[in-house]
């Protein structure tokens, strides 16, 4: 068995789990989500806890007893208070716009960069530099973070790019410095 597998997950009051026809549905006050249930994992809910079991007798790694649980834990989570992703456009000239369904990305390139954003994914852009992500999937959320941040992703002299707002990127010393100090 899996450690974090064994853990229980607390059930907060208005959340809703019901396992019917191989699917794993969760229902809260932001919305539904769903996962397909996998043979050989049982879900029990008892006095506000979810148990996350596995089946000893089908075959399958120990370590999908512990992600099934995190992806339901995701998803509890996901519908009561959901997931956030901050990033920051650093550079002279870098800016963003929402223009209906797309993100319009201006970032040093000779054309406009364009971005669809997905279903169940809410863009707001703050002073045209920090674009703010959020949603109930955090795969989602995570994922049209990461393809963003992919478009112009900080270099290492300058530090000029797109970057999750509480990154760190190390500066490395261009030829100048290194002429300098030897």
């Amino acid at each position: 068995m899996s450690r974090l597998g064994r853990s229980p997950i607390p059930l907060p009051d208005k959340v809703e789990v019901n396992i019917a026809g191989g699917q794993i549905h969760v229902k809260g006050p932001k919305g539904n989500l769903s996962i397909a249930a996998r043979e050989g994992i049982s879900v029990k809910t008892e006095d506000k806890n979810l148990f996350v079991q596995r089946d000893e007798k089908v075959e399958m790694p120990k370590a999908t007893h512990g992600l099934f649980r995190a992806l339901i834990n995701n998803m509890i989570v996901g519908v009561t208070k959901g997931f956030e992703k901050r990033l920051s456009l650093i550079g002279v000239g870098y800016r963003a716009a929402l223009q209906g369904q797309s993100l319009d990305l201006q970032l040093g390139f000779s054309h406009p960069t364009k971005v669809a954003v997905p279903k169940g994914v809410n863009v707001t852009v703050e002073k045209s530099v920090l674009i703010i992500i959020t949603g109930i999937d955090k795969h989602a959320v995570g994922q049209f973070a990461a393809t963003v941040r992919a478009m112009k992703p900080p270099e290492p002299y300058k530090g000029k790019g797109i970057r999750y707002e509480n990154e760190f990127v190390r500066k490395k010393a261009g030829k100048a410095a290194k002429a300098k100090a030897g």
